[in-house]
């Protein structure tokens, strides 16, 4: 990650899945690299963090309203000069049919819910962070092998595009509307070097901020370095 900021330097960067407990975050390293940091971890699962290059995030709060029982470290929201914005890690669903996928479609109504309610404020914000849904066909690699896997299920989709239709926009289909843009390779069947790929990322932009929009895409070099994660670094620029 230290790399990659050093290349990429973006301004802002969402995290998940850190997969540490908050005193293990390495805010010392971030802060030498010249990023400030929000963050909530969880022991051995999820975590998500927002960094600010030259900048220190204004946290808004560690989780995402409807569910005082979920305990679940999965969004995060903070300001960064003058914008709104989250990092989220949706629950994967798998098993389904399942208690599991009902919880990811759940969650999901709580997000659109909360989603909801920074539309009526008309202010800038980008709902950032891995969605575990790949939205239509043309988000995936043609295959079978997927078929029953919650990420691509009908209500899966639905749940994705009601969001969409809340007026947000998908910065990625916005400026690349037909192109086979992936951001996940798994590990197996040698899906990275045959380009087997899911897009699961997401960079949606409110009305507020959508015409300051001028890039959007993946950084997909990195996940072909030595011991990458199976998602890619998703960027975009307004």
């Amino acid at each position: 990650m230290l790399r990659w900021l050093d290349q990429a330097r973006p301004d802002i960067v969402c995290l998940q899945e850190l997969k540490s407990a908050d005193a293990d975050f390495p805010v010392s390293a971030v802060e030498k690299a010249g990023y400030g940091a929000v963050w909530r971890g969880q022991k051995t699962w999820n975590g998500v963090a927002i960094l600010a290059r030259n900048a220190d995030p204004v946290l808004i709060r560690t989780e995402l309203p409807g569910d005082p029982g979920d305990k679940e470290a999965r969004y995060i929201e903070a300001a960064v000069r003058g914008i709104i914005v989250t990092s989220i890690y949706l629950p994967n669903g798998n098993p389904q049919p399942g208690p599991k996928f009902d919880h990811k479609l759940a969650w999901f109504k709580r997000l659109k819910r909360h989603a909801a309610k920074f539309l009526k404020q008309d202010i800038p914000v980008v709902l950032a962070g891995d969605y575990n849904i790949a939205p239509s066909e043309q988000d995936i690699y043609p295959t079978t092998s997927w078929d029953r896997d919650a990420l691509i299920q009908p209500k899966s989709r639905a749940a994705f595009a009601s969001l969409v239709a809340q007026g947000w926009c998908d910065a990625i289909r916005e400026l690349h509307p037909t192109l086979p843009i992936y951001t996940f390779w798994d590990y197996q069947r040698n899906r990275w070097p045959r380009d087997a790929g899911l897009r699961l990322d997401h960079l949606l932009v409110s009305p507020a901020l959508a015409p300051r929009l001028l890039k959007a895409g993946v950084d997909r070099k990195v996940r072909g370095e030595d011991g990458a994660s199976g998602p890619c670094p998703g960027r975009g620029s307004c």
